[in-house]
């Protein structure tokens, strides 16, 4: 019995010392909601919260479309991004996972700090699979530049493809994932969902 309780203390220890590492990381803060309209180089929407919001578009603003997809898609050398919560034991559950074309490969490489959509903080990786087993649930050993995570998918996560976008499908009614640039002032880049999809990220 003792050492069952110092094994779950220590557990707990680990499982807080695995949230604090998480938290000292720079800490990505998405906007999300849902296009209201796009008046030049001006993108109106309104945020999650039911506020309305205006944000500049620029020739650089990147624009990406995001559609369903299944984990069937996901092979060794594809290159994901996948929001997760840290677990004890040192991998992480992912929340969400996307797939991205090969001419994204690369995008936002590395492993840091995410705000999800419920604004709790979480952690963000994205990086190449080396390897995907699926014989004790779902694994996913992703490499990314310094290092590499183990991903464990649950069955009920949603499984997204991110291609590259047009800004024409910035229509009133499209699901978005918008990324300020430093400014705070303009889009460095959109994720718009796909025939009415939600970016689950």
């Amino acid at each position: 019995m003792k050492n069952a309780l110092s094994t779950t203390f220590g557990l707990l220890l680990l499982s807080a010392a695995v949230m604090t590492q998480a938290a000292d990381m720079p800490v990505v803060k998405p906007m999300r909601g849902t296009v209201d309209s796009v008046q030049a180089d001006t993108l109106n929407f309104t945020n999650r919260a039911g506020q309305h919001q205006s944000i500049g578009l620029t020739d650089k603003t990147a624009i990406r479309s995001i559609s369903k997809t299944s984990l069937d898609s996901i092979k060794a050398d594809s290159f994901i991004g996948s929001a997760a919560t840290p677990q004890a034991d040192g991998t992480l559950k992912a929340l969400e996972v996307t797939v991205f074309e090969a001419s994204l490969k690369g995008s936002g490489e590395g492993h840091y700090g995410w705000e999800n959509a419920d604004g709790s903080t979480g952690t963000m990786t994205n990086g190449t699979v080396g390897t995907l087993a699926k014989t004790n649930g779902r694994t996913l050993t992703v490499l990314y530049k310094g290092g590499e995570k183990q991903l464990v998918v649950p069955e009920d996560v949603p499984i997204a493809y991110v291609q590259p976008g047009e800004r024409s499908a910035l229509k009133a009614g499209a699901k978005i994932v918008l990324f300020p640039a430093d400014d705070g002032k303009s889009a460095r880049g959109i994720a718009v969902g796909k025939d009415g999809f939600t970016p689950p990220m």
